[in-house]
């Protein structure tokens, strides 16, 4: 009898504004939304911000041979979170099927999220209004400490300590547990609590990781997000197995996102900066929690036969130098064949050998694994780097 398996995929994992800085295109620009295909099969959908939009372009078109449905959980109403929704291509399409989930705003009153999403696309702010989207829509409230059950999946909603309000959710499927804890801030003791009960026992627990500590604690307070040194220490406290940063700041390029990371990893061993196009496999035979990312977006590759030098991580911490060929070179990075199986998101140093006319000469460079996969060789693991000096 096979396990049950959930799949989460991260869309958008940008907080506040979506940006498109190449600084910031190894872990990406959309702002928030995610999926989980839970075991059942019943699809959910995390947030409405512009990632929303590359979702609907994989699924729910015209020509799909069945309906889409999903249950779309949406935390707040900043812009955001709720900013994709007018782009979402499913939602145009008559046949396909939507409950949407949120709480009644203090400001707004009764169908607070109908209201949000109609507002948005009333004139003159879209060409279009609210009815040109022709799929069928629920629209169901929900408040913190709620429970209710979707399929065979239970969903708890908590409150988060966010300007205007906030919710988490947390997921409890058959191949595990999922907590959501964007946009939240630390401070508020009964809220504090609320967020730890959210994700105790996690086997995923995506938390805000917008400021660093000295950014919350100064210029930053009151703003209403997280660091990722509150992360690593709920997560310590209430046992959760895998943490994911999330909603990156706009202003933290990549090189920014590694940095804090690589903190939080000295810290925790479990511990993923969300990035778009990852995907998290949870209950996976004879595994906990896999996470993949994709290759490269774009990028000009050459096949090539250059010595390396390799030195990093393995997945399980320890410290590893190899030597191997380059076989596939690109302008941003190289998928390199090892023995060793380094972290995912862990910094590779790759000296490369290069003829010239002046004998070899040695390139040294220093990059990020951002893919793992099974090698041509029995043995060895094909590493896709992304180099960044």
């Amino acid at each position: 009898m096979s396990s049950p398996v959930a799949k989460l995929t991260f869309w958008g994992v940008r907080g506040s504004t979506p940006t498109v800085d190449p600084a910031t295109w190894r872990f990406g620009g959309n702002t928030p939304c995610l999926d989980l295909v839970a075991p059942d099969g019943t699809q959910f959908i995390l947030d409405c911000g512009t990632g929303l939009r590359m979702l609907g372009n994989r699924w729910g078109t015209e020509d799909s041979p069945r309906p889409a449905q999903a249950h779309i959980l949406v935390t707040h109403y900043h812009w955001d979170h709720i900013q994709g929704l007018p782009f979402f291509s499913p939602l145009y399409v008559e046949k396909n099927e939507f409950q949407f989930y949120s709480f009644r705003s203090k400001f707004l009153g009764r169908d607070s999220l109908r209201q949000v999403f109609e507002t948005q696309m009333a004139l003159p702010y879209f060409p279009v209004d609210f009815s040109a989207m022709s799929a069928r829509r629920k629209f169901r409230e929900v408040e913190g400490g709620e429970t209710f059950r979707v399929g065979e999946n239970k969903i708890t909603t908590r409150w988060l300590n966010h300007p205007q309000g906030c919710l988490g959710f947390r997921i409890e499927t058959p191949a595990g547990i999922l907590a959501y804890a964007t946009d939240n801030e630390p401070g508020d003791p009964a809220l504090d609590l609320s967020l730890r009960e959210l994700a105790a026992d996690a086997d995923i627990f995506i938390n805000d990781a917008q400021f660093t500590p000295v950014q919350l604690a100064t210029t930053r307070k009151g703003w209403g997000h997280s660091t990722w040194k509150e992360g690593v220490n709920i997560a310590r406290e209430v046992n959760a197995k895998t943490l994911v940063l999330f909603h990156h700041d706009p202003d933290s390029t990549d090189r920014v996102v590694d940095g804090i990371l690589r903190q939080a990893r000295e810290e925790l061993d479990s511990v993923f900066a969300a990035s778009e196009g990852m995907v998290i496999t949870l209950g996976s035979p004879g595994q906990g929690v896999e996470a993949h990312l994709p290759g490269s977006r774009t990028s000009l590759r050459q096949e090539a036969q250059f010595r390396a030098c390799v030195s990093g991580l393995t997945a399980g911490g320890q410290r590893f130098t190899e030597e191997t060929t380059v076989r596939d070179l690109a302008l941003q990075g190289a998928l390199i064949s090892l023995k060793h199986s380094p972290r995912l998101q862990s910094e590779l140093e790759v000296i490369i050998e290069t003829p010239g006319a002046e004998g070899v000469q040695q390139m040294r460079l220093r990059g990020y694994v951002v893919r793992l996969e099974a090698g041509l060789e029995k043995g060895t693991t094909a590493v896709g780097v992304v180099f960044t000096d």
